[in-house]
């Protein structure tokens, strides 16, 4: 199991990534009604940004005001912890649907990398949550035999700069689940800490990707 539970705010930043574990869980049942804030907070395109100063004008009842003094503590604890959360509402992402090798788009199984130190933070309120995938249950998409023979079929380069090449396209963030790999939902109200690619980093990054919004619902979603 790549996953540790934790029980408050504290525990999650502090527990150390070790070993297989590359996903750090504050499990939460969290109260209030987040679709009345989803609802009240218009989208237009696909994505919208949140302020808080959005949240504060809403007009909510006690269920909406408990759901949005949530968010706003959440936001305050990444923002102290020295963090940057965006608060998203989300109808869809863009899909890569022109490159000619794989898609490099979020709904793809994927790590992230940082020239520094950090961690991915997540948590999704309302919507389709997010999945993480075991790196034993995966292949990154360029170690596959016929994806990287077609990838160096374009590429003019030595081999030494093919490996820069796959880094400057983001070819080797990208990986493929095994055969009878078992995708992992984050859940609702849960707020995740997830092992990036950067330097110094003890652990495998923590494959995951953004769902497939099946339901229709617009996602609300903390993420940095």
């Amino acid at each position: 199991m790549n996953i540790t539970q934790v029980s408050n705010f504290q525990e999650l930043i502090s527990m150390p990534f070790y070993a297989e574990v590359n996903a750090i869980c504050w499990s939460r049942t969290l109260k209030g009604d987040f679709y009345e804030i989803v609802d009240q907070l218009k989208i237009t395109g696909n994505i919208k940004e949140i302020e808080e100063e959005e949240l504060n004008e809403l007009s909510l009842s006690d269920q909406g005001a408990m759901a949005r003094e949530i968010l706003l503590n959440d936001l305050k604890l990444l923002n102290d912890y020295g963090a940057a959360p965006i608060l998203n509402l989300i109808k869809n992402y863009d899909v890569d649907d022109e490159d000619p090798f794989f898609p490099t788009d979020v709904y793809s199984y994927h790590v992230d990398r940082s020239p520094i130190p950090t961690d991915t933070f997540l948590c999704t309120y309302y919507g389709d949550a997010s999945e993480i995938l075991p790196n034993s249950q995966a292949i990154q998409k360029v170690l596959v035999p016929e994806i990287r023979a077609e990838l160096k079929k374009e590429f003019t380069g030595t081999d030494d700069d093919f490996e820069s090449y796959l880094s400057e396209k983001f070819y080797d963030l990208h990986y493929m689940p095994l055969a009878n790999a078992c995708p992992i939902s984050l859940g609702l109200g849960n707020l995740w800490r997830l092992a990036t690619d950067h330097p110094g980093s003890l652990v495998s990054p923590c494959i995951h990707r953004a769902p497939k919004e099946k339901s229709g619902l617009t996602r609300l979603l903390l993420i940095c």
